[in-house]
């Protein structure tokens, strides 16, 4: 944001991309975004300060895919815009990793800029009643996929975030056996399921991978 002498603090303009299923949707949406303080850029300036919007008619595999590719290439932050939005669609858009998902049917230039600028600053946007179906989604996913497992959204089992969190108190294999009443030899299990699931290099790694998602 940048200031001007004795006027209103003047917003920095939001490089954006647009991509879309169709010319006009993108055309369509590009001409809305005109003269709302954002920078309109081609594929070929797509860095992580720009934010990509993607129109799709509803947030399928293929959709989910654009997503990805999206990130892979740079972009750090993409809202999605769907005409139709049920709550495997909605889901699938959180797991490719898109910062806002809002309906086309209820967007409005205003509320597309609100939500760009919300992903630039590194928030997420999503509509009261659709966050509420997400959160139902994650909560199913946790008692009907992932507790059955013995897993967590961290990736990780209560036994090898307790493992993970004595190694990172500089415990060793014998110190951490004794403490949670297992076996070396389970405890060294442990660790190398970890490493080799989550591909990191050494027990060393997985303590400083635990550390930086804040699991331990």
């Amino acid at each position: 944001m940048t200031m001007i002498a004795g006027a209103e603090p003047v917003r920095e303009r939001v490089p954006v991309f647009v991509a879309a299923c169709d010319p006009l949707s993108r055309d369509g949406v590009a001409s809305q975004l005109r003269g709302h303080a954002v920078e309109l850029v081609d594929e070929r300036s797509i860095d992580p300060g720009v934010v990509a919007v993607v129109v799709v008619d509803e947030m399928d595999d293929r959709a989910a895919s654009d997503v990805r590719v999206l990130r892979r290439r740079g972009a750090e932050h993409v809202v999605v815009v769907a005409t139709r939005l049920d709550d495997a669609g909605l889901l699938a858009a959180a797991e490719a990793g898109a910062s806002g998902v809002l309906r086309r049917s209820q967007v409005t230039p205003q509320s597309l800029v609100a939500c760009i600028r919300a992903a630039a600053a590194g928030d997420g946007t999503l509509p009261p009643d659709l966050l509420g179906r997400l959160l139902g989604q994650v909560g199913r996913l946790q008692r009907q996929v992932l507790a059955p497992r013995g897993l967590t959204f961290s990736g990780l089992t209560d036994r090898e975030v307790k493992v993970l969190r004595l190694l990172a108190e500089g415990l060793d294999t014998a110190e951490v056996s004794h403490q949670l009443f297992l076996s070396e030899r389970t405890v060294k299990n442990v660790v190398h399921e970890v490493t080799s699931r989550l591909n990191l290099r050494n027990r060393t790694h997985a303590v400083a991978y635990a550390l930086r998602q804040g699991l331990i």
